[in-house]
C-alpha cells in the first residue's frame, strides 16, 4: 500500500525523522569513538608488548654471545642481531650508537612513544662488561593499521546509519499508516455526507422562498440557517472537487459585493451590521474558486463575530481585507489556523476545512495573507490580489 502524505504529515515525518536520525547518529559515533580507542589501545598494547619480547631476545643474544667468550661483541656480532619487521640500533653506555638502522636520535629516557608514523621500545641494557648500553627498535606500521581501522570504522557507521535511516523512515510510514487510514475514513464520510445533503438542502432552500404566513423573525432565522447549511455544503463540495483551471475575466469587487449581500442572512441573524467598502477591480482567475474565498472569509468573521458586532469588508486596488469584532486569535493559533479539520474555538462549531481552502486557493492563485488579530479584539484577513489583477482591463 502506498501513503500519499499530504504537507502537515511530512513536516510531522521529516521531523522526527530528524530526531531520530540525530539521535541515531549520536549513538553510533558514541560507539564508534569507544570502538576505536579501545581497539586502538588494544593494537598499540599489543605492538609494546612484541617490541619488548623482541628487544629482550636480542638482549638474551648478546648475553648467550658473552657466555661463549665472544670478545668483540660490538664488531661482529651486532649487525647480524635484527629482526624481521623492525628497525634496530645499538647504543653504548653514553648513548653514542655503535650500530643503527634508524637515523634520528630516540628518547632513551622513554621506554616506549610514539612519533610522526612510528613507535619506538628502548631497552636499558645493564650488563656492564658488554659495550651495549641501550637497544632500541623502531616500527614503522602501526600508524597505517590505526588509519586503516578508523577508515573502517568510519564507514561502517556509515552504513549502519543508512540501514537505521531507512529503517526508520518505513517505520514512521508505517506508524502514519493508521491515522492516514482515520482520515482517509473522514474524509470518504464527508463526500458521503455532502452528496447527501445536496438534495435536503436544495428543498429547504426552495420552501423557505415560498413559506408564506410566518412570522418575519422566524422565517429570518431559517433563512440564516439554511444559508448557513448551503455555504457549508458549498465549502465541502468544493473541497472534494475543486476545478481551477478554468479562469475568466470579471469585476472582482462586483463579486465581492454579491456575497456579502447573499451572506446577509448570517449576519443578520446575529445582528451584525457589515459595512462594505469596495472598490472594482477586474480580475482574471477561476470565479468559482474566488467565490468560495470570499464565503469562506466572510463566514468565518460572521461565525466567530460575537452577537451585534461589526464587520468591515474593504477592497482598495489590489487590497481586499475583512475585519471584525469577535473572539481574535492568539499568536499560537495563527500558525495552525490554515490546517484542515483545524478549529480554533469548539463551542462556534465547523468542520475546520473554511480556511484550509482559502490558503490553499491563495496558494495556487499567488494571493498574499495576512493576518492582524490579539484575542479579545477581533481578527483583521488581508489579501493582496496583485498577481490576479486583470493589468489589460484595469
Amino acid at each position: 500500500m502506498v501513503i500519499d502524505l499530504t504537507l502537515y504529515e511530512k513536516r510531522s515525518l521529516y521531523r522526527f525523522l530528524g530526531l531520530y536520525l540525530a539521535s541515531v547518529f549520536l549513538l553510533l559515533a558514541v560507539i564508534g569513538y569507544l570502538f576505536f580507542q579501545n581497539s586502538a589501545n588494544a593494537m598499540s598494547s599489543a605492538m609494546r608488548f612484541e617490541m619488548l619480547y623482541q628487544a629482550r631476545m636480542i638482549e638474551s643474544k648478546l648475553l648467550m654471545a658473552k657466555e661463549r667468550g665472544e670478545g668483540n661483541v660490538t664488531k661482529k656480532f651486532l649487525p647480524t642481531l635484527h629482526t624481521t619487521r623492525f628497525k634496530v640500533a645499538y647504543f653504548d653506555k653514553s648513548k653514542s650508537p655503535l650500530y643503527s638502522q634508524i637515523d634520528e636520535v630516540p628518547m632513551f629516557n622513554k621506554q616506549f612513544y610514539g612519533v610522526d608514523n612510528h613507535c619506538y621500545s628502548v631497552i636499558k641494557f645493564p650488563e656492564k662488561d658488554i659495550d651495549v648500553g641501550y637497544i632500541v627498535l623502531r616500527e614503522d606500521e602501526l600508524k597505517y593499521k590505526l588509519h586503516a581501522l578508523k577508515s573502517k570504522v568510519i564507514l561502517y557507521l556509515v552504513a549502519m546509519f543508512l540501514f537505521m535511516a531507512i529503517v526508520g523512515y518505513f517505520l514512521t510510514r508505517l506508524f502514519l499508516r493508521p491515522i492516514h487510514d482515520k482520515i482517509d475514513a473522514l474524509d470518504r464520510f464527508i463526500e458521503d455526507t455532502t452528496h447527501e445533503l445536496n438534495t435536503p438542502i436544495s428543498a429547504i432552500l426552495m420552501t423557505i422562498q415560498t413559506i408564506k404566513g410566518v412570522e418575519p423573525k422566524k422565517l429570518e432565522r431559517l433563512k440564516a440557517s439554511a444559508k448557513r447549511l448551503s455555504t457549508m455544503y458549498d465549502t465541502l463540495s468544493y473541497s472534494l472537487s475543486s476545478d481551477s483551471s478554468k479562469k475568466e475575466s470579471f469585476d472582482f469587487g462586483k463579486l465581492l459585493r454579491a456575497r456579502v449581500e447573499e451572506l446577509q442572512p448570517l449576519a443578520l441573524h446575529k445582528h451584525i451590521r457589515v459595512y462594505v467598502d469596495v472598490e472594482s477591480c477586474n480580475v482574471h482567475e477561476n470565479k468559482e474558486a474566488m467565490r468560495r474565498l470570499i464565503d469562506n472569509v466572510l463566514s468565518n468573521a460572521i461565525k466567530y463575530s460575537n452577537p451585534a458586532g461589526r464587520v468591515w469588508v474593504e477592497l482598495k486596488g489590489a487590497l481586499w481585507s475583512v475585519r471584525d469584532e469577535g473572539i481574535g486569535i492568539s499568536e499560537s493559533d495563527k500558525k495552525s489556523i490554515f490546517k484542515r479539520y483545524q478549529r480554533f474555538n469548539e463551542e462556534r462549531g465547523g468542520f475546520g476545512i473554511g480556511l484550509s481552502i482559502v490558503l490553499a486557493i491563495a496558494k495556487e492563485s499567488g494571493i498574499k495573507i495576512s493576518i492582524d488579530s490579539k484575542p479579545g479584539e477581533g481578527s483583521k484577513f488581508s489579501f493582496d490580489i496583485t498577481r490576479i489583477v486583470n493589468s489589460k482591463m484595469a
